[in-house]
């Protein structure tokens, strides 16, 4: 770690915002060079062209921040991180259009800026790559020490060491102790791996930490340089998910994200009414169909209104197109659908496959009942029992629910508790890296999920 201002900052972060400035940069500046070949000297100098490709680099790597792509811990797949990437060049092509459309001189012309981008999508994938790969060198890595026992810190010690891309060096844990491990135990056990291989960071897994967490020992190292964290957030990094099993309410308190700032909830909810209106705009032509087919399939109306729960706990009315018959819970009263369930009709089976009978659900986005992407709506029945079976399960009403969410393309349809439960671990994971680059994802996932009849029940 390197210390800069009073703050300890990771090798490889500050190797690669230094690297990524100077590809952004470069590529500009090299879109300038081959646009005026002859007059290069007079547009960097006397055209402002230097302080130009320097805002152009600046709102590149903003960009990059705004996607998260300088927390490499963020993503559980390169894939994801890949994703992320392209969104740069693209968001920064539609920054050019507006700016050449408002102000035209504030570009610098003769196509430079578009050479430019070209540059740079191709030098930023490039660079990611070599990272990737630079990451895992012994040079770069950050040494870690695990201090718990059990399941729980065995499955991340596991999982550490399987991610090599996150650039973590698992040099030892509690479990590695001989005999039983007691506070005393475990304290000389860290301080001695500690300084042995001058660790980084201190990940505490500790299942019941009254009297066996080595807390003076613990601080010495904090006050050394050495970061201290919980098992929770690095758990959240691997899986994609947030554990609601030895979850403390000081760690929702005090960890970082659940960011909802005014100016986030407004484009936020910009993206959510621009994709649905573009939904909406592709599927209107298809919708007499659909409807045709469900009068003819059962009796019974088009749509269902079913109550249901959205952000603060206030109910709302969704809207869907019907997929079972008509009298589905005449008998039973409210149930989850199972598997192969026979209240389900032909072409309702077809609707839930693709999806089709959530489009009714853009009106809930229109009014502001629900976003595009969010934690799915629960009924008020199921949320009052849920909330006494489910730890936090409140929670998920910070943010309005979604058509579709983190817990939809990562997680299969349920109807237990224990579904509901893993759920939940998921929507949690989305409240607090909640983003506009996230909800991107999250769109592209379910396009896949449904062009390959994924769809969830």
């Amino acid at each position: 770690m390197i210390r800069l201002f009073n703050v300890y900052y990771p090798v490889r972060t500050l190797v690669l915002l230094a690297v990524e400035t100077t590809v952004v940069f470069l590529s500009f500046l090299l879109g300038v060079l081959l646009a005026f070949p002859d007059d290069r000297y007079i547009v960097l100098n006397y055209q402002y062209g230097y302080v130009k490709v320097l805002i152009a680099t600046g709102v590149v790597l903003i960009c990059s921040h705004w996607f998260d792509l300088y927390d490499a811990a963020q993503f559980d797949a390169k894939g994801e991180m890949y994703f992320r990437l392209f969104l740069v060049p693209g968001l920064f092509a539609l920054f050019l259009a507006i700016l050449s459309y408002f102000y035209p001189n504030a570009l610098l012309g003769n196509n430079a800026s578009l050479i430019g981008l070209v540059f740079l999508t191709f030098g930023l994938v490039g660079w990611r790559a070599a990272y990737s790969w630079l990451v895992q060198q012994p040079f770069m890595q950050e040494k870690v020490y695990v201090l718990g026992t059990g399941e729980r810190a065995q499955r991340l010690v596991v999982g550490l060491r399987q991610r090599k891309e996150l650039g973590v060096d698992v040099v030892g844990w509690s479990g590695n102790i001989d005999g039983a491990v007691t506070r005393e135990s475990a304290a000389t056990h860290l301080m001695e791996l500690a300084h042995a291989h001058r660790v980084h960071r201190v990940i505490v897994a500790m299942p019941d930490r009254r009297g066996t967490i080595p807390v003076q020992e613990l601080l010495d190292l904090r006050l050394n340089g050495v970061r201290i964290e919980e098992a929770t957030s690095w758990l959240e990094k691997i899986s994609g998910r947030i554990e609601v099993d030895q979850l403390y309410p000081s760690w929702l308190i005090f960890a970082e994200g659940f960011r909802f700032s005014t100016s986030f909830n407004l484009m936020r909810r910009a993206l959510s009414t621009l994709m649905s209106l573009a939904l909406l705009l592709v599927v209107l032509p298809f919708l007499p169909f659909v409807i045709l087919a469900i009068k003819l399939d059962s009796k019974g109306p088009v749509l269902y209104r079913q109550k249901r729960v959205g952000r603060a706990g206030h109910s709302f009315y969704c809207y869907k197109f019907r997929t079972m018959r008509q009298d589905a819970e005449a008998d039973t009263g409210p149930t989850w659908a199972g598997d192969d369930d026979p209240r389900i009709t032909r072409v309702g089976n077809f609707l839930r496959t693709s999806r089709i009978d959530e489009i009714p659900q853009l009106w809930c986005v229109f009014k502001g009942d629900m976003a595009f992407v969010g934690p799915r709506p629960e009924r008020p029945e199921f949320v009052q029992w849920l909330t006494q079976e489910i730890p936090y399960y409140g929670v998920r009403h910070a943010v309005r629910p979604g058509i579709t969410g983190w817990a939809q393309v990562r997680y299969k349809y349920g109807n237990t508790v224990e579904d509901a439960k893993e759920k939940l671990q998921y929507d949690l994971f989305y409240i607090k890296n909640a983003s506009l680059g996230l909800d991107l994802l999250i769109m592209f996932q379910t396009i896949k999920i449904v062009l390959l009849g994924r769809g969830a029940q």
